[in-house]
């Protein structure tokens, strides 16, 4: 995942094919006026590596036209997406240089030339790595240097607003961060360990990592953290690895050592793979390593305004975990903004979206959207504008996305549709008319993925073909008589009969995955984002509800919605052991989130 855009793929190594998800936080103008930027200065910063000794950054400073000590202006900052470097961040570099911003672009630690292992963009190291880089904004001297030996110090920033210091506060700049993916989710580490940062728009990234790579869509204990893991995401997990590995070896000579033991990761990362591949459920040291490195557990300390951007094209980080992080700051009452937006690491953002390549604020609307954010909070010459919550309405889109998109008060979506079981295969609006019924499958009896889900990151193992009769079932709706536009997350609510070897299976050994499928008259089935939802069954004797990844997705008239529940998936580790599953109808429902 580098950071030039949600929604590219890059080659990492020895075809090493990551989606990347670059700041699509950074759109520099296609006007040719705009784009005048003088060539940043490469630097290298001293910054704490949380024990007691220091890693070598690399940035690029860029200095705006005019900008000095008795013109200051504001700064903004970022990093790479997974397994990228600053150069990833140019475009957008040049971009906000040209709109009158002090720009500083670095590589993250273990990434890019910049020494030290991936640490996962956890507050320590990552956060205060941050932090010291937003001193040298502020003024602070003896951090930067013109060589990675630390021998030669360059001259502090004079240039660059500082804020009022009677809060306590030194070497103050105005400053933000920008960024996606992996350059997203250190935003979060930056702002909860440095009050200073003034405004911040993570894009596409993570709420809670155990979620993202080991996900339970049931049992939420809070947002998408739930008290134990689901189904290892092996296609993504094994591409995290391996590009991690590659950025190690690329740029081994910066710090040799970092190869050793678990190559350019902490030990848990390693563990968790390994973990995850053998039995599907990491240890709680992973999980805790996983969920150190995340928002959800930090997030009272995130005070900094937040436009959180997500995509709807993303079975890496699906938009459930930007609702997770929306909902903990409104409720703080951080100003909190939410889009979804039409890209992801799963596809191609639509025109008139954003466009890393030639970013453009007039004609983009996310793209837009972020330097709006920004002048607003560092510039402040703009009272603070856009809708609390945008999403992009694929079916609205007719070649430019800025006219496909829809605006709310509120991420909740004010309607629901429930749809309840009937019999063994469908889904009824009335309760009244549902019969009794049960269907039966089978989970696999050898632990390996498979199943017609699409291959999710770089398709490492998991290959797409037919789901085996018996290894699942699906209830399917009549045909719609008008069109629904569903938008959040679907759920499931249904019980399970589930036997090994005709006694009760154990406590959180079930594991199924749900997915909501849209069917077409011709009868072609979809699944809706090609998103899955697994879920591990807590105590299989009690009725349980599925929160399902959310979607923005209308069904047509003369479409039928239907359910599927499986025992396998192609992109996951499936759970052990195997077990006959019975579903009665009773009960069982699925509701749908609609707007009108």
């Amino acid at each position: 995942m580098r950071t030039v855009t949600p929604s590219m793929s890059r080659t990492v190594g020895v075809a090493v094919a990551l989606t990347a998800l670059v700041a699509t936080a950074v759109h520099p103008p296609t006007a040719a006026a705009e784009r005048q930027a003088a060539a940043p200065t490469t630097l290298h910063f001293r910054v704490p590596d949380g024990h007691g000794g220091s890693c070598d950054v690399v940035g690029d400073l860029y200095r705006p036209a005019g900008a000095s000590r008795s013109r200051p202006v504001p700064a903004v900052m970022g990093t790479n997406g997974f397994a990228g470097s600053k150069d990833d961040l140019a475009p957008m570099a040049e971009m906000f240089a040209a709109r009158g911003y002090a720009v500083l672009a670095y590589s993250g630690l273990g990434f890019g030339g910049s020494s030290c292992r991936v640490t996962l963009d956890s507050p320590t190291p990552d956060g205060r790595a941050a932090s010291t880089l937003i001193g040298y904004l502020g003024g602070a001297s003896g951090i930067a240097y013109t060589d990675a030996g630390h021998r030669t110090t360059a001259p502090p920033v004079d240039f660059v607003i500082r804020d009022d210091a009677s809060e306590g506060r030194v070497h103050d700049p105005r400053v933000g961060m920008f960024g996606g993916s992996y350059g997203g989710a250190v935003q979060f580490a930056a702002a909860a360990t440095d009050p200073r940062l003034d405004a911040i728009v993570p894009m596409a990234t993570w709420n809670d990592l155990s979620y993202s790579i080991v996900p339970n869509n049931t049992g939420q204990t809070s947002g998408v953290t739930t008290s134990a893991p689901g189904a290892f995401k092996l296609n993504w997990g094994v591409t995290f690895a391996a590009a991690g590995v590659a950025a190690g070896v690329a740029h081994a000579t910066v710090t040799p050592d970092r190869l050793t033991g678990c190559p350019n990761f902490p030990r848990e990362v390693c563990d968790g793979i390994a973990q995850g591949v053998a039995t599907g459920v990491p240890s709680r040291a992973v999980v805790d390593r996983l969920r150190s490195a995340s928002v959800s557990t930090y997030i009272d300390r995130v005070r900094t305004p937040t436009l959180l951007v997500q995509g709807e094209q993303d079975t890496l980080f699906n938009l459930n975990e930007s609702s997770a992080t929306y909902a903990a700051l409104a409720e703080r009452g951080v100003p909190t903004q939410l889009i979804w937006y039409s890209g992801g690491h799963s596809g191609t953002a639509a025109t008139g979206d954003i466009d890393e390549s030639a970013p453009d604020p007039r004609r983009q609307y996310v793209t837009g959207r972020i330097v709006e954010w920004f002048d607003t909070h560092l510039k402040r010459n703009s009272a603070p504008g856009g809708p609390t919550f945008s999403y992009y309405r694929p079916w609205a889109d007719r070649g430019d996305a800025r006219a496909a998109y829809a605006f709310a008060d509120s991420v909740a979506a004010p309607d629901h549709i429930r749809l309840a079981f009937s019999g063994t295969n469908a889904l009824v609006s009335d309760r009244s008319q549902t019969r009794p019924g049960r269907a039966r499958l089978t989970t696999p009896a050898i632990p390996i993925p498979a199943g017609s889900d699409a291959a999710d990151g770089i398709g490492v193992a998991g290959a797409t073909i037919d789901d085996d009769p018996g290894t699942f079932v699906r209830w399917t709706s009549a045909r719609l008589t008008d069109a629904i536009d569903v938008v959040g997350s679907p759920s499931a609510t249904l019980s399970v009969d589930a036997r090994e070897n005709g006694r009760a299976v154990r406590r959180d050994s079930l594991v199924l995955f749900l997915k909501v499928v849209d069917v077409a008259p011709n009868g072609t089935a979809t699944t809706v984002g090609d998103l899955v939802a697994p879920a591990r069954i807590g105590d299989p004797a009690r009725p349980f509800t599925v929160t399902m990844p959310a979607v923005a997705h209308r069904f047509g008239a003369g479409h039928r919605v239907r359910l599927v529940i499986a025992g396998n998936s192609s992109n996951y580790r499936p759970g052990e052991p195997s077990a006959s599953v019975s579903i009665p109808a009773s009960g069982g429902s699925l509701t749908l989130p609609v707007r009108s």
